[in-house]
């Protein structure tokens, strides 16, 4: 009878284990449908446009669109954009403004049309920039993006609601004549110091020996052109040290301003500069940088100084002299 008992409560067990097993498969896989979602990995080429166009005149940038994520579908568009800050951040503007006119060349595709691009698949747009004639000379600045339709879903499978854009910036100087408005000069250059001392009205920047020194250079552009930097940044100590770091030629777009990178990048660094000085520094160091806009252009030059000291060594000596002090006189009491 008891045995008759046992069995029973077994085989209950058994199904009570069983069901709750099948309940929580089922609640796995339903958890698991749930967050499937597209992947989407897009990329563009060429990722900037830089083109010199007359009035009347027009010109056809082939872009290339790749997918190497899930099949997705796709539309293309272009909208203007402004510089913003220093660092060559920008805002893109939600409607479409300005002279310039944009035109898909594809036959079967069109601005602002769907189109339907495979897993790893790429196609191209030809896109045509015409500048209409009359359109005062300056520059245009666009960014012409492919995004995904979130609303249009591949059959049989979920998607993900989020949109997915990529761009490429499309950089217009229009000029009748082909010359450019070149207005470029220093708006900044030194150092982002540690400690700062004034002494007679003059700011004294130092920094303790070990330091890492962060050196900011900062252009302004006046003019209604884009202009590029060439040149140094120079380094030299009271002992003979010296150093020169060459600026990346980055653009610095219509009345904006900007803060270039010289080589080796300083962009790994957590302060945002220009360039990065690493090592041991004693004394007194000057810092010259000597720079133009291309053939034919002024050369500028700003100069400044800044003192490194070696603090760390300095306390590290005098707590060591003072322990020293200590022993010798402890020593001779014991005597």
């Amino acid at each position: 009878m008891n045995t008759h008992i046992q069995n029973k409560k077994s085989i209950k067990k058994f199904l009570l284990t069983l069901l709750l097993f099948i309940f929580i498969f089922q609640i796995s896989n339903l958890k698991s449908n749930e967050v499937f979602a597209q992947q989407i990995t897009l990329s563009i080429s060429p990722p900037l446009t830089e083109a010199v166009i007359k009035p009347g005149k027009s010109i056809l940038v082939a872009y290339t669109v790749s997918n190497i994520g899930d099949p997705v579908v796709l539309s293309s568009g272009v909208r203007p954009f402004v510089p913003q800050g220093q660092f060559g951040d920008l805002i893109v503007e939600e409607e479409f403004s300005g002279p310039i006119r944009f035109n898909l060349e594809n036959s079967n595709i069109k601005l602002s049309d769907s189109f339907f691009l495979p897993t790893r698949q790429g196609q191209q747009l030809l896109l045509k920039i015409r500048v209409p004639e009359g359109t005062p000379e300056g520059d245009y600045y666009y960014t012409f993006f492919v995004k995904n339709e979130p609303g249009n879903f591949l059959e049989g499978a979920t998607s993900s609601q989020a949109t997915a854009v990529v761009g490429s910036n499309i950089l217009i100087t229009v000029t009748e004549s082909g010359l450019v408005d070149v207005q470029g000069g220093i708006g900044q250059f030194g150092v982002i110091p540690k400690y700062q001392l004034t002494f007679l009205g003059k700011k004294f920047s130092f920094f303790e020996s070990t330091d890492t020194i962060p050196i900011v250079l900062v252009l302004n552009n006046k003019g209604k052109n884009l202009i590029k930097p060439y040149g140094t940044i120079d380094l030299k100590g009271n002992f003979g040290e010296r150093a020169e770091f060459d600026l990346i030629p980055q653009n610095i777009l219509s009345q904006s301003s900007r803060m270039v990178i010289a080589t080796p990048s300083a962009q790994l660094s957590d302060v945002q500069s220009s360039v990065n000085l690493s090592g041991f520094f004693v004394g007194k160091y000057t810092l010259n940088t000597s720079l133009n806009f291309g053939i034919g252009t002024e050369n500028l030059t700003s100069t400044m100084s800044f003192y490194a000291i070696p603090f760390k060594v300095i306390i590290a000596t005098f707590v060591a002299l003072a322990i020293g002090i200590l022993l010798v006189k402890k020593i001779g009491k014991e005597e």
